[in-house]
This record gives structure tokens, C-alpha cells and sequence, in this order.
């Protein structure tokens, strides 16, 4: 059974999930609905597990080669890819059923959009274009808009912001994995930017991305979502990170850089999670 869990990928689903109890919150504006927003979690999560298990199996060719996923489960034959098909099948109408259900047709729809994105687009196409990390914050950009969307039922101004802060975030945060594990990339022959253009060109990328990313993960306050405890969380974390970016211009160790960006990105965005159900406008 370990394997079966394993193959959903839980670190990704939990990290999407924090994501996902952001956007409920915000959009909840303090009147929580604890039954709703546990119905949401399910169903996103056992669809997000779908994804990840297709994922996998599209994934084998590539998890062969690289260092950190030459054990998975369907790679040593552990799990069959007919028993993979199956699971993932199997979560997929789980998950889409209880959103159904119990949400709406909207956030249906965003989460089939989404499931749509990771498992067709980004899994076919990371291996034969550059842009594969852009399609892939498309769809890492969505849990939080289904979050907000299970309780608004509209798709408004805070949703888009989420969804935007949340794509300009993963794409450093992206970059950032592939600086630190390049060489499994470069084995995979996964055509990632620090491979095809190198790392300056990538900072120079990155940069531009945060300096985005701070200006619109703000507008949440500006536009009365939040207040101003998180636009000061907001500010601090988004030019500590910025910082550190910089820094990156003048570092000996790349890959060293590149982890502490990742680690740095991941505290940020808990952070600011974290934050906003606690400082909802109005």
C-alpha cells in the first residue's frame, strides 16, 4: 500500500492543499462553512492524486534516468502500469464526484481544467519544450483558485490575483529546482532554461518573476481582499527572497543558491498562506 501513496506524490498534494485552505479562506471572508471547506480538500486532493499518478506513469521514460526517481514504484515494476491506470482512474471520478456534489460547477470545472493541464500538457510536452515550467504553473497555479471558487461560485478579481501571484511564484520557484538538480535534467534531457540558455540567463528571469510576483501578490490589499498585516508579511518575505536573488548573481555555488532559493520560496508562500484568513478585509 505504501507504494500506491507514494505514487500520488503527498508532498505535492499537502503543499497544493496550503494553497487551497488559502483561497477557501479569503474567500470565506471570516464565515468559515468547516464542512465545505473539508469536502473541497477531499475532493481537490484525491484529484490532484489522480494527476500525479498519471503523471508517473507518463513520467517513467524520464524517471529512469534521473537520480532521484529511479526507485519509484512503477519504474522498479513495483506497481504495474495497468494497476497505476486504474488507481488514478479511480481517484479521478472519487475526487470529481465529491466536488460535485458537494461545490460547484465552477470549481468543477477549474479542477478539470487544471487536472487537464498538469496531466496533457505539461507531462506530454516538458520533454520537447522549453516552456514546459510555464504549462506547469498554469496548473500548480489552480488549487487555490478552486479553494475560493468552492465558496464564491464566481471567478472575480481575487481569484485572477491568486491565480496570478501563484504563477509568477512557481516559475522561480521552478527554476530554482531545476539550478539544484541539474544534472538529473540535463540526464533526462528535460529542456529546462538553466540547461538550454544557463544560469545567468535563468537569474535574470527569476528576478523578473519576483519583482512581478510582489507587485501582484499585493493587490490582494490594495484592492481591499487583506489587509495590511499581510502586505507587510507580503513585502518583508517577497524582498528577502528578492534579496537572496540578487545575491545569486555574485554566488560561487549555483546549485547551492538554487536550493536556498527553493527553500526560501516554499517559506514564502506557507507564510502568506498562513496569513490571510487571519487578516481578511473589511
Amino acid at each position: 500500500m505504501i507504494n500506491y501513496y507514494l505514487i500520488t506524490k503527498p508532498g505535492i498534494i499537502l503543499g497544493n492543499l496550503i494553497t487551497v485552505a488559502a483561497g477557501f479562506l479569503l474567500a470565506s471572508k471570516g464565515h468559515l462553512d468547516l464542512g465545505l471547506f473539508l469536502e473541497t480538500l477531499l475532493g481537490l486532493a484525491l484529484v490532484m492524486a489522480s494527476a500525479c499518478v498519471f503523471n508517473n506513469y507518463i513520467d517513467q521514460p524520464i524517471d529512469k534516468k534521473m537520480e532521484r526517481t529511479k526507485n519509484r514504484a512503477l519504474v522498479t515494476g513495483a506497481i504495474s502500469g495497468k494497476q497505476a491506470i486504474m488507481f488514478a482512474v479511480l481517484l479521478g471520478l472519487l475526487g470529481i464526484l465529491v466536488l460535485f456534489l458537494y461545490t460547484n460547477l465552477l470549481t468543477v470545472l477549474v479542477a478539470a481544467i487544471g487536472f487537464f493541464v498538469y496531466v496533457v500538457l505539461y507531462s506530454f510536452w516538458k520533454c520537447h519544450t522549453i516552456y514546459g515550467t510555464a504549462i506547469g504553473s498554469i496548473a500548480g497555479a489552480v488549487p487555490p483558485v478552486v479553494g475560493y471558487c468552492a465558496v464564491s461560485n464566481r471567478f472575480d478579481l481575487g481569484a485572477l490575483i491568486l491565480f496570478g501571484m501563484m504563477v509568477l511564484w512557481q516559475m522561480p520557484h521552478f527554476f530554482a529546482i531545476a539550478m539544484y538538480r541539474f544534472n538529473d535534467y540535463v540526464a533526462a534531457g528535460i529542456p529546462v532554461l538553466p540547461a538550454k540558455k544557463g544560469f545567468l540567463r535563468t537569474k535574470i528571469h527569476m528576478l523578473l518573476y519576483i519583482l512581478a510576483f510582489i507587485f501582484v501578490a499585493a493587490l490582494l490589499t490594495f484592492f481591499d481582499y487583506t489587509g495590511n498585516v499581510y502586505l507587510a508579511v507580503t513585502l518583508i518575505f517577497g524582498f528577502a527572497w528578492l534579496a537572496l536573488c540578487l545575491k545569486g548573481f555574485t554566488t560561487n555555488n549555483d546549485k547551492r543558491w538554487g536550493w536556498e532559493m527553493f527553500r526560501l520560496s516554499l517559506v514564502l508562500i506557507s507564510t502568506m498562506c498562513f496569513v490571510i484568513p487571519f487578516d481578511i478585509a473589511g
